[in-house]
């Protein structure tokens, strides 16, 4: 800084000024400290600035896997809001879903000096019944059931299941059967207990579940399962990609979609449109969810108050054609 100084024939304090985007400067002076700066290839030091407001402008977000439709649309979603608000993220991977990885995972992110850690917690704990989080640490959870400690963001899972079985008996169908996500899944379990509750208040048997795995191999594995069940006419698959597998398995087994078999999947990916038939689906607003975490965190740093709760955002249907009342099969 000094020697910006120097060159440009100013103060320390001007150069100050200048480098923090301080508007009392002259716009001659200004424009001269800038190029006395690229000239002496000089960067104003963020770190020593930080230290000095007592602020990183940076915020953390732990999770245990990018692999997930989920996961990587809500981070992709929190980075672009953070940075509309002028802030960066820190992403650390967690290997493990367990207490002591979550616990190692903020150590490091205070290491890395951070204003706020916003963990995605999609899978229950391996290692403890709940999650403990450190005390005195401003932070938001995404998909998890600590809303009684913690604030909490979640997509409405339990209504956006509703609103597919109930689709598909509109539609008709005598009962929808369902290919479910990995047992450790806080969204899957929820949504396999709105399908079955949904099928209950109507009065409607429950078929036995199929358990995938959120992947098109699983989901083809269930649908081999259920081609050779003759009553099967409508299924609920707990995701697109698991949606995606049972068409190829249907189609290989010569039952139409959605001639002898409905299907409706969960997410909206963007290539369900593109699906052979285009995929009914339930659309999660992965965007919201993003830009809601950021919110909350943001309340938290400015000394806003911000206590535990869960805050659930909307899903709706998409209603392609991969759906249509029972026995619409075409000779």
């Amino acid at each position: 800084m000094a020697d910006v100084a120097r060159l440009a024939g100013v103060s320390s304090q001007t150069v100050s000024r200048v480098s923090t985007g301080h508007p009392g400067v002259v716009e001659s002076t200004r424009q001269q400290v800038l190029a006395a700066m690229r000239q002496l290839g000089y960067r104003p030091n963020s770190a020593a600035r930080a230290l000095k407001r007592g602020e990183f402008r940076t915020l953390g977000v732990i999770l245990f896997t990018l692999a997930t439709t989920g996961n990587s649309r809500t981070v992709e979603a929190i980075a672009g809001y953070a940075a509309k608000e002028g802030y960066a993220i820190t992403l650390i991977p967690v290997a493990a879903p367990t207490q002591d990885g979550v616990l190692g995972a903020f150590s490091r992110l205070g290491e890395l000096a951070v204003d706020g850690i916003i963990v995605i917690m999609e899978v229950h704990l391996l290692d403890a019944a709940n999650l403990n989080l450190p005390p005195g640490v401003q932070v938001v959870v995404v998909d998890s059931d600590a809303g009684d400690r913690y604030p909490v963001v979640d997509t409405d899972q339990a209504d956006g299941a509703r609103q597919a079985v109930r689709h598909l008996l509109e539609l008709g169908h005598e009962t929808v059967w369902h290919v479910t996500g990995p047992a450790e899944s806080f969204a899957s379990e929820r949504r396999t207990q709105a399908w079955r509750r949904t099928l209950l208040e109507a009065g409607r048997a429950v078929p036995p579940v199929q358990r995938g795995d959120w992947t098109a191999d699983s989901g083809y594995r269930a649908g081999l399962a259920l081609a050779a069940e003759p009553e099967c006419t409508a299924v609920f698959a707990a995701n697109d990609q698991m949606a995606l597998g049972l068409l190829r398995a249907f189609h290989e087994r010569g039952r139409t979609v959605p001639g002898d078999v409905s299907i409706v999947g969960f997410d909206d990916i963007p290539d369900s449109s593109s699906f052979i038939p285009p995929l009914t689906t339930v659309h999660q607003d992965f965007a919201e969810v993003g830009r809601r975490c950021v919110q909350g965190l943001l309340r938290q740093i400015r000394n806003e108050p911000e206590g535990p709760g869960t805050v659930l955002v909307p899903t709706r249907m998409v209603v392609r054609a991969s759906t249509a009342p029972p026995g619409s099969r075409r000779g």
